[in-house]
């Protein structure tokens, strides 16, 4: 019976979603290698794979970079597509692109010397039903915070899922916490795990918005409820910038 139980859990945890529900984010992290120039990834994010996204109807790609001084420096790119099997099919598309093959050939036949970067890793992200579509801010924005959020195991991170879907979407809403993407990771690192982006209009929007969370009512009331209890043991959070040819 309790095999029967997590397996149930873990099951509803990552399928049962309507089809409107299923948008899948690929978070992808460029470890850049020292004293190497990085003109050659920005061209090609720029010039070749973000045009060849939007014309596969892949909009609103990210891309950003550490807004700290930290090293390793990293990159990030956000790439929203509209369900798991168009994230599947992309890669194939981009082979079948000539213009995409062309304009991406000093990248795609460069050495590995001119690589930037030493690795890349990738989480993939399933939206909530809360907040199952990503969203373009309304105004620019110039201040983005990553934040992962690790539970213990499946069913401590489900029930931290269903605190933001029955409450906590709505105080990020009354609070001016504007949620760009939200989700649960299917795969990659750090899981089980939550990962969702916010923006802002500068590091003072920022302070303000968070201010405001812990004493608004509706939170001071879920977090004494037993059924939220221990469903989050660790938070990771990366402030990011956009990139010039950033699309969010």
């Amino acid at each position: 019976m309790k095999r029967y139980t997590l397996v149930t859990i873990i099951f509803f945890l990552f399928f049962n979603f309507t089809p409107a529900q299923e948008e899948v984010y690929e978070l992808r992290t460029y470890e850049f290698e020292f004293f190497r120039p990085a003109n050659v990834l920005h061209t090609y994010f720029e010039d070749a794979l973000i045009p060849a996204l939007n014309r596969q109807g892949i909009t609103n790609v990210g891309a950003f970079e550490e807004a700290s001084e930290s090293l390793p420096k990293k990159v990030y790119l956000l790439i929203a597509y509209k369900d798991i099997q168009s994230f599947q099919d992309s890669k194939d598309l981009l082979l079948n692109d000539k213009i995409y093959v062309n304009d991406a050939s000093a990248y795609l036949k460069g050495g590995e010397v001119k690589m930037p970067y030493n690795r890349i890793s990738t989480n993939l992200i399933k939206s909530a039903k809360g907040f199952p579509n990503l969203v373009k801010p309304k105004n620019k924005a110039n201040v983005f915070e990553l934040r992962i959020y690790e539970s213990h195991n499946e069913d401590a991170l489900y029930r931290k899922i269903k605190m933001f879907n029955d409450s906590e979407f709505g105080i990020f809403n009354d609070v001016g916490l504007p949620i760009v993407f939200f989700g649960s990771n299917i795969a990659g690192s750090q899981m089980p795990c939550l990962t969702y982006l916010l923006a802002f209009k500068d590091k003072d929007a920022h302070a303000e918005a968070w201010s405001k969370f812990g004493p608004h009512p509706e939170w001071q009331r879920i977090i004494k409820l037993k059924e939220y209890a221990n469903s989050m043991n660790d938070i990771t959070r990366v402030f990011l910038k956009p990139l010039p040819y950033s699309q969010l």
